[in-house]
């Protein structure tokens, strides 16, 4: 890469000090994409043209490494996820935020997120394990190497699509483009640059890592839920399918009339304990998925 590019991309990085960090990798890989292809179509055009005098025109038409960071930031302040946490100018009353949960799409965003976390954790396991060991096992015949190769591209890629799924669902900002990969350098150099990036192996730990999480998300909303369910629908169940809360041998036990009030009034209490336990773990996840994620 050009030591002016490296420059510009680290006065650029400066000038977003503060920014979000996938704003940050955003911004840096648009950036070094803009400048490298503009700089290749350049100098084919023109091949007499020195490289630096080819920058300084790019660059004038991109505009200076404050001025990209001055419109990035411009741009973020338009554009927030979509499920983001609101900036709250007032503190609301106890009362507000507990029952305020039942109305916030956040809830059952992370509800629907942590639940289907068990799916896409087997997958991610199973994907970064056969993954591995096939890599591992080819490794001695000629195609090992190639395949291993794409298969850590292939995290890259992956690492992306949950990033959009972490944002769209526990708006949390996560980077929405892949880092920049030149194009025209030789599949060595990719492969060493992959093998050697410890981005690429932060992202092999976090798809280890989320088959137990995802067992446990699954576990904690599916079992929180369907007891306050049982709670909330006990006299429909009861009287509209005749379905006993209990059966023991062929005895079957109802509940009492004086009970059901309690039961619904159970139900919706912990559904509600149940909507901040899981819009809790959706913030942390959040949290997790960033420090993995995102390129330091």
């Amino acid at each position: 890469m050009s030591d002016y590019i490296v420059t510009y991309l680290e006065r650029l990085r400066g000038a977003l000090a503060g920014c979000d960090p996938a704003v940050i990798q955003d911004a840096l890989s648009d950036a070094e994409e803009h400048l490298r292809t503009a700089l290749d179509q350049l100098l084919e055009d023109e091949p007499e043209i020195p490289e630096a005098a080819a920058l300084e025109r790019i660059v004038k038409k991109y505009g200076t490494p404050e001025e990209t960071a001055a419109a990035y930031r411009e741009l973020e302040e338009r554009i927030r996820p979509v499920l983001a946490e609101p900036v709250r100018r007032k503190k609301e009353p106890p009362r507000s935020r507990f029952l305020g949960v039942l109305v916030d799409p956040r809830s059952y965003a992370a509800l629907f997120y942590l639940i289907f976390s068990y799916i896409t954790g087997v997958f991610y396991f199973c994907w970064a394990m056969i993954g591995m060991s096939l890599s591992l096992g080819l490794m001695v015949l000629v195609i090992g190497i190639p395949f291993f190769g794409v298969f850590l591209f292939s995290l890259r890629g992956m690492a992306l699509v949950e990033g959009r799924l972490v944002e769209a669902l526990l708006g949390v900002r996560m980077p929405r483009r892949p880092v920049f990969s030149r194009p025209g350098i030789s599949s060595w150099e990719r492969f060493k640059f992959l093998l050697t990036d410890g981005m690429t192996w932060k992202i092999f730990g976090y798809m280890m890592m989320m088959l137990p999480l995802g067992i446990l998300y699954f576990t904690i909303a599916i079992v929180l839920l369907s007891f306050s369910l049982w709670g909330i629908l006990r006299p429909i169940l009861e009287y509209g399918f005749d379905l006993p809360y209990m059966m023991i041998n062929t005895t079957a036990y109802y509940s009492p009339h004086w009970f059901m009030p309690i039961a619904i009034i159970t139900g919706f209490l912990l559904l509600i304990v149940t909507l901040h336990t899981v819009k809790g773990l959706g913030r942390i996840h959040g949290k997790i998925a960033r420090a993995m994620l995102i390129q330091d």
